[in-house]
């Protein structure tokens, strides 16, 4: 019998009865109503003997009919909306094993971004997903939970100029407008995803490639030119890839996040794009996804650390094969950095490893702790058992729990059996409970050095302390090496309170507000907000203006909102910039930048 699905607060199904066990789509792309209208046909299992019924999520989508397998109507309901879960779709299956359900997605769909024309390097309409955490249930009806794994196929039809893209195997030509997928392996249903748009494809590898609009698509090949290496680095360390190809998409600017680890498929930000490859480690982020997320899932988003903490480590540790350990370290230190951040402007219970989102949206959750306190947890455990004993027990673990689902206390006792027991390391060594149910950092973290953050530091220092003129003290730091991290620390250790006229000598030297590395101009905008600086500085306002209309990735814009917000005249500025940029935002951007300004 196979193993119980954990129950699920942030979805309505009941996969214990009957769960779905293939998706087949079948959808037309509709620019003009900014709907896609087609089929889904479920192929069922009927795990409880008695189960009758199929329960799906739905999110304001408009259900026409209800067919079994023969083209005979099925009895189905509609539940009550709620505003985050959206409504159950019960339907009557009966004995059988497989139901079509004829369905349109709503204008408002909240997975779904509709660009303009305007919005596009090409000047073309496009279209991308974002179902994590749920929201595939605004354009699929589905079992809406990452413990419940799907394979799928689909056809797809949009304006014959455009191609359509999937997280699943991908054409590298247009066609006349008809687009055929199949994703074999099984994937939980935050991991469908679709893209429209005027895209070209590049080959960067021997299974390996970028797909961008055509001015975008050369530079970004050049960007992502170590792929194939970051692949290869992984499998060394973890095991085989198990997708077939690794190809990446770079999407418009008002795509929410950095990249989304679709399969087969990683979605991507154009702020990445620097121009030196500076920030490509987002990449081994999004390809470690293959293993800790898509391979071996969280079983509910209160377990999210065990797909992104585990994320974190071993996109550090890819980034250590490949670039060594001086750049990595330096890495360590800015993501302690941000959990510190994080630590204290998150309440005490959001800052467990172990979350509790029951009754909220899991959007609503802490950004960095599952990131940066998971992998942090993972450095400790490595510390206590030596790396070569914790690679094998990783290696082992993706390879036992390939394709499940896996939550929080099944991973602690996994954990205790396969590694900290054979090793001789209790819990009382590890802190274990202070770390996953307790809040804040335990006094046992490990600490990371950095001489390149020293050299930093100490530039910081010359500059803080001088009585020279500030222009000659620029003129003789020490930066001519420096890559961006080291840049982004340095912005970061300046002090609040420095005088505004150090300021804008800094930014004349150095060219922060117009950065095009956004690490950087996000740091420097932070501080130009905090400090007040931004206020008086007409060209600091404009840079900021435009940073938070241009891009709509919500990790950055929301760090500057929340610096702008943090007194009265900064809010005011906030609501004034956000009015303009928010339609051009994706719905998860919104919702988090409308908690931060007080609403649209």
């Amino acid at each position: 019998m196979p193993r119980s699905f954990t129950l699920d607060p942030h979805s309505n199904a009941a996969p214990n009865e009957v769960v779905v066990t293939h998706i087949a789509l079948d959808l037309t792309v509709d620019f003009e109503t900014r709907s896609l209208t087609g089929s889904a046909t479920f192929d069922l299992d009927h795990r409880a003997p008695d189960a009758t019924a199929v329960v799906l999520d739905t999110w304001q989508l408009s259900v026409d009919r209800v067919t079994g397998a023969d083209g005979a109507d099925l009895p189905f309901t509609l539940g009550e909306h709620d505003p985050v879960l959206g409504s159950a779709l019960t339907i009557a299956v009966g004995t059988a094993d497989r139901v079509v359900v004829h369905y349109a997605t709503s204008p408002e769909a909240r997975a779904v971004q509709w660009l303009a024309p305007e919005q596009t390097a090409s000047g073309k309409p496009f279209l991308f997903t974002q179902s994590q955490p749920i929201l595939a249930r605004t354009w699929i009806p589905c079992q809406d939970s990452p413990a419940v794994r799907v394979t799928y196929d689909a056809t797809v039809r949009v304006p014959a100029d455009l191609m359509a893209l999937m997280s699943a195997e991908n054409p590298v030509e247009r066609t006349d407008g008809t687009y055929t997928f199949a994703m074999p392996q099984p994937v939980p249903s935050y991991l469908i995803a679709l893209a429209v748009g005027d895209l070209e494809f590049r080959e960067i590898g021997g299974r390996s490639g970028v797909y961008a609009e055509p001015s975008v698509v050369e530079g970004a090949a050049w960007e992502f030119a170590d792929t194939e290496q970051m692949i290869e680095a992984a499998e060394r360390l973890y095991g085989p890839y198990r997708w077939g190809r690794y190809d990446i998409l770079v999407l418009p600017p008002s795509f929410p996040y950095g990249g989304m680890e679709n399969p087969r498929l990683t979605f991507a930000t154009p702020t990445i794009l620097a121009g030196d490859r500076s920030l490509v480690t987002l990449i081994a982020h999004e390809l470690a996804h293959s293993w800790s997320g898509n391979l071996v899932t969280n079983s509910t988003w209160n377990d999210i650390w065990l797909n992104e903490g585990f994320t974190v480590y071993f996109e550090t540790r890819i980034d250590e094969e490949l670039y060594g350990a001086a750049y990595t370290s330096m890495l360590l230190r800015l993501g302690r950095q941000d959990l510190t951040r994080a630590v204290a402007d998150e309440a005490p219970r959001d800052t467990w490893l172990e979350l509790d989102m029951a009754g909220r949206d899991p959007d609503d959750g802490p950004t960095k702790i599952p990131y940066e306190k998971g992998s942090l947890f993972l450095r400790l455990i490595e510390s206590k058992v030596g790396r070569e004993r914790f690679d094998e027990f990783l290696r082992a673990y993706f390879d036992r729990f390939a394709f499940e689902s896996m939550d929080t206390a099944t991973f602690l006792a996994h954990l205790r059996t396969e590694l900290l027991d054979p090793a001789g390391v209790s819990d009382e060594d590890l802190q274990l409970e202070a770390w996953v149910h307790g809040p804040g950092v335990p006094d046992n973290a490990p600490e990371f050095t950095s001489d390149a953050f020293d050299r930093v530091d100490e530039q910081v220092a010359a500059l803080t302390s001088s009585v020279e003129p500030v222009e000659t003290t620029l003129g003789s730091l020490a930066t001519g090496e420096w890559v961006s991290q080291q840049w982004v620390h340095f912005v970061r250790a300046l002090p609040v309170d420095i005088d505004h006229a150090v300021l804008a000598a800094v930014d004349s030297q150095f060219g922060f507000s117009t950065s095009g590395n956004i690490e950087i101009a996000t740091a420097w905008l932070e501080l130009a907000a905090e400090s007040g600086y931004v206020f008086e500085e007409p060209a600091v306002d404009e840079a900021l203006a435009g940073f938070l209309t241009r891009h709509g990735r919500a990790l950055y814009i929301s760090r500057v909102y929340e610096k702008l917000a943090g007194t009265d005249r900064g809010l005011a500025r906030a609501r004034e910039i956000y009015a303009t940029a928010r339609p051009t935002y994706h719905s998860v951007s919104q919702s988090v930048v409308d908690r931060i300004v007080g609403g649209p």
